[in-house]
């Protein structure tokens, strides 16, 4: 069995919250979260990244404002609204127990085959 459907569902599960942890670092437009999550090995395309970050702003996570750009036309930059990192914060608490979730688990299934013979 290839596990790259299951990897890519990982990934796909994770992207939401990584968008907002990168915006809440910074006010960024979307080649740089594109840029962030590809450094991360998180690949995204335009067409991935765009409904996820309106449907962010629709759930009042986001807003954005239009700055002029000395290289070719105005982008918009996204920033965290009070209910986004209030979001992200609920965010980060999940992911830290389902990381300990998964780290118990892992750690008995390796103390479980070492001690088996």
């Amino acid at each position: 069995m290839k596990t790259e459907n299951s990897k890519a569902q990982m990934k796909k599960g994770v992207l939401e919250y990584c968008i907002l942890a990168i915006i809440a670092s910074k006010d960024s437009y979307a080649s740089e979260i594109i840029h962030e999550l590809k450094q991360a090995e998180l690949i995204v395309v335009e067409g991935t990244l765009y409904p996820l970050l309106t449907r962010q702003k629709n759930a009042g996570l986001l807003s954005y404002r239009w700055e002029e750009s000395r290289q070719g036309p105005p982008r918009k930059y996204y920033t965290l609204t009070d209910t986004g990192r209030q979001y992200l914060e609920e965010l980060d608490q999940a992911w830290q127990e389902l990381t300990e979730a998964v780290e118990q688990i892992n750690q008995k299934r390796t103390t479980d085959q070492s001690t088996t013979p």
